[in-house]
């Protein structure tokens, strides 16, 4: 226990029998009945899209699924009830829109989404009248937005 409360996991197939550590025989050879091969199953025939290319995509699946986690926690998109096919539409578009935006900003900055939404987060700017004229006051932008802001403009 190095700094922590809980015990290390024990190896897979070591079973202890009083002082002393013996193989597990038994738990070895059930593991190696269970494995075996894995298969992919695609509608897409093999002379449109070669087998590496599908097992590759198959591997970045985790993007996607990130993607997902990313929309649900740091964009706070959670499920709507929309009745009407045009709303639900509507709530899908905006939040890929949102979630396109969101990968953009942080393959151009190299960044972490939360980060990038605390850092921009302050940012304001209010357009006020006097008189006759319309005026624009911008927020002081500090150095990490800046920077921010910089690598967006960049990317463009």
């Amino acid at each position: 226990m190095l700094g922590g409360d809980s015990q290390p996991k024990s190896a897979r197939f070591v079973e202890t029998k009083g002082a002393e550590k013996v193989f597990d025989e038994k738990a070895y050879d059930r593991a190696m009945k269970l494995s075996g091969y894995k298969g992919h199953v695609t509608n897409i025939p093999r002379t449109i899209v070669p087998v590496r290319a599908i097992i590759g995509n198959y591997r970045d699946l985790w993007h996607v699924e990130l993607s997902f986690r990313m929309s649900k926690t740091e964009l706070d998109a959670r499920p709507m009830l929309h009745r009407t096919g045009d709303a639900i539409e509507a709530n899908l578009r905006v939040v890929f829109t949102a979630l396109g935006a969101a990968r953009f900003m942080q393959d151009s900055t190299g960044l972490l989404l939360k980060k990038i939404i605390t850092t921009l987060r302050p940012l304001r700017e209010f357009v006020g009248v006097i008189g006759d004229q319309e005026i624009t006051f911008a927020g002081e932008i500090r150095r990490p937005a800046k920077d921010i802001l910089d690598a967006l403009q960049a990317a463009r």
